[in-house]
């Protein structure tokens, strides 16, 4: 039991929701957008995980599954003639495993932490609205943003599976976004981020975990089918992101490289569908992680029909 205790506290600590999730931060995410609209979007994330969780609580053999669906809600407006947005997220999660050839396992559900989000774009993105934006061109675009998830889920350091983390993280990130090809159908987007954490001071019931930020680099490139229809590969570098235990360095910097790709289907104005896959192929100090992501967007705002 302690050897899965451990799993599911590291876990839960150093890869919820962040690193299970959300693997990526989407391809077109810093695309210029009518001012004046909200956006609700739902989504339904599965992820397995089956080798070691943390280097100094090596579980080689944990078997972890990890289903959430999420609520978000974004608002685009205008600053000083430059596109801006504010969203905010909640999670429902359910998290079970297993260490195989063990009697170990259990499970637990419940809401995961919390995450917002303030964003702009600093180049190439003039705030438009409905009306204005039938005559925008793509363009390169410079974009910035913000990214908090709160210590709001589900965490009891007595408990065996926590869907919370019992710390803040903080990811700035810088994003550049550029059109090119024939009619523009292809683009590339490169992302720059790094993820900041507070202390768990209750880790383990009464240790304190540290960890060193994790940064992160990002590349996507997309295309076009039609107007209705994008593609696109993804990959993923991150890498430091060292524990330390009451102090105690645990040696265990991380390097990780994750593959994906990506469907956009734009049904009408208000309406969208994207699909995500997503595999840690080296994940050195990091869990082994295979997962997949659909959402559902609904637009509305003054100006649709």
């Amino acid at each position: 039991m302690e050897r899965f205790l451990f799993a599911s506290l590291i876990l839960s600590a150093l890869c919820f929701p962040q690193q299970t999730c959300a693997q990526f931060t989407d391809a077109h995410n810093y695309d210029n957008t009518p001012v004046g609209i909200n956006q609700i979007e739902l989504s339904y994330t599965y992820a397995h995980g089956n080798s070691s969780i943390d280097t100094s609580l090596v579980v080689e053999d944990a078997k972890l599954n990890l289903s959430q669906g999420m609520v978000s809600y974004t608002r685009y407006f205008g600053l000083a003639n430059r596109l801006m947005w504010v969203s905010a997220g909640v999670p429902i999660a359910g998290l079970s495993g297993e260490v195989a050839g063990t009697n170990i396992r259990g499970s637990v559900a419940g809401a995961g932490d919390s995450s917002y989000q303030v964003g702009a774009l600093l180049k190439g993105g003039p705030a438009l609205s409905i009306a204005q934006f039938d005559n925008y061109k793509p363009t390169t675009i410079l974009g910035v943003s913000l990214s908090i998830t709160a210590p709001t889920g589900l965490y009891d350091a007595t408990k065996i599976l926590n869907l919370g983390a019992d710390r803040w993280s903080f990811k700035p990130e810088v994003a550049l976004s550029h059109p090119f090809g024939s009619q523009q159908k292809w683009q590339v987007d490169a992302y720059a981020n790094d993820y900041f954490y507070t202390d768990n001071t209750s880790y383990r019931g009464k240790e304190i975990l540290r960890q060193n930020q994790l940064l992160g680099f990002e590349g996507h490139i997309s295309y076009s089918l039609n107007n209705k229809v994008w593609v696109s590969g993804d990959m993923r570098y991150s890498f430091r992101g060292t524990t330390w235990v009451n102090g105690v360095d645990q040696g265990n910097p991380q390097r990780n490289v994750i593959l994906g790709s990506e469907m956009n289907v734009t049904i009408n104005a208000r309406n969208s569908l994207l699909f995500q896959f997503a595999k840690m192929l080296v994940h050195q100090n990091g869990p082994a992680l295979v997962g997949f992501a659909m959402k559902y967007d609904f637009t509305w705002g003054k100006g649709y029909k």
